[in-house]
């Protein structure tokens, strides 16, 4: 009996075949309607085939899409936080029929990826959808643009799954599934696991956050994207030189372990972190670490409202817990990290960090105060920020204008 937490819903589903079966499956596809998914719903079918996004079955329904928006229920009464969907033309959805099979394309390298049996058809509430997920319709959001953006018709039902994409080759020895990463748990013993979910190289503030997990579990999981982000963010390559170089100069042996995930941010706050802690219970995480702002942007979230949230849900929704933490900064009387519930200084003591704040410094060619990162993250990032053109560098300061410094 394993002594990790148990997968959302009970048991892992991936959804990806593997060899005769997937082989038929790719032949009979090729004679299949064909459909073009966006990057997002691409990341979604594949987190559908690794089991990251157990238990689902495929796109959701109508039913589905209506429980997870007012209620965060499925129509089955499972607990899940955001739509995950697949939309389509007017014109094309006109074509099929209730219970025909599709092929679904990858839009940027062409590869078939799986295939879609469609349970139904329907026209959703956009602005509905956007207001319930992510609090705001305002399209400057990089969240509710895309739901604006999707096609009119959206499909529900199972699919198959036939390819991981680029991302094994291409993050090799970074990208790793739910089963690998269970196994790799299981191998080093632990029990007590504290994901941190990243989007940016880890500041000292991220660290901070690591170390106060390290002090209550068995290792911490460093978790972060490598599918799509916003203009102006860090590309993963990068960010994992940091993560590297930080692990292993400032974190003890064998007590952190860094991994990808193939999907792209959201950008919805709370309930981004609620999707977050479904699918680190399935990649065997105990804990998700909740600090200020999770998986927000802009000003449209309190700092802290992914980890009220937590507070909200049905007891037993979710196996694993919030590790919540305070703000954190770094105090010059307490010379070091500190957080509000840690230090008693005021205000004109304390040098607040971000990953934002670092991204403009840099972007801007500005000084970085030493408290902001370790010497050898910065020298990566500056590396970075100085291969950037001019229009590079525009784009990303236009960017940050229009989305109020995110």
């Amino acid at each position: 009996m394993t002594g990790l937490v148990p997968p959302h819903g009970g048991k892992l589903k991936p959804l990806k075949l593997e060899g005769k079966p997937l082989k038929e499956a790719v032949a009979t596809a090729s004679s299949l309607k064909k459909w073009m998914v966006t990057t997002r719903e691409r990341d979604d079918l594949i987190m559908m085939g690794i089991g990251a996004f157990s238990p689902l079955s495929g796109f959701h329904n109508q039913a589905d899409w209506k429980g997870v928006c007012d209620q965060m229920t499925m129509a089955d009464g499972t607990f899940w936080p955001i739509p995950i969907t697949l939309s389509v033309s007017r014109q094309f959805a006109d074509s099929l029929k209730t219970g025909e099979t599709i092929a679904l394309i990858d839009p940027e390298r062409q590869e078939l990826m799986g295939t879609l049996t469609v349970e139904d058809k329907y026209v959703i509430d956009k602005a509905h959808e956007c207001k319930q997920v992510f609090l705001t319709t305002d399209k400057d959001h990089p969240g509710v643009a895309k739901v604006m953006e999707q096609e009119e018709v959206n499909l529900g039902g199972a699919v198959q799954v036939f390819s991981e994409g680029e991302y094994p080759e291409k993050f090799k020895g970074l990208y790793a599934t739910p089963v690998e990463c269970r196994a790799l748990f299981e191998e080093r013993g632990w029990r007590k696991i504290a994901a941190l979910q990243l989007r940016n190289p880890m500041h000292r503030s991220h660290e901070y956050l690591a170390k106060i997990a390290l002090e209550v579990s068995d290792g911490v999981f460093i978790h972060q994207l490598i599918g799509a982000l916003k203009p102006g963010d860090i590309p993963a390559e990068v960010r994992v030189r940091c993560i590297d170089v930080l692990v292993e100069k400032y974190f003890p042996a064998g007590r952190a372990i860094q991994k990808g995930y193939p999907l792209e941010m959201r950008y919805a706050g709370p309930r981004e972190a609620l999707l977050h802690a479904c699918f680190r219970q399935n990649y065997g995480a105990s804990h998700l670490i909740v600090g200020r702002d999770h998986a927000g942007v802009g000003n449209y979230y309190g700092p802290f409202d992914a980890q009220k949230i937590f507070e909200q849900i049905p007891e037993g929704a979710l196996a694993i817990q919030p590790l919540n933490i305070d703000w954190t900064f770094y105090c010059h009387k307490c010379e070091g990290m500190a957080s509000v519930k840690t230090c008693p200084h005021g205000q004109e003591d304390r040098l607040l960090l971000s990953g934002t704040m670092l991204r403009k410094m840099l972007s801007e060619g500005g000084e970085v105060p030493p408290q902001f990162s370790r010497p050898e993250v910065l020298a990566i990032l500056r590396e970075y920020y100085q291969g950037l053109d001019k229009t590079e560098k525009v784009e990303i300061k236009l960017h940050r204008a229009a989305t109020g410094g995110a």
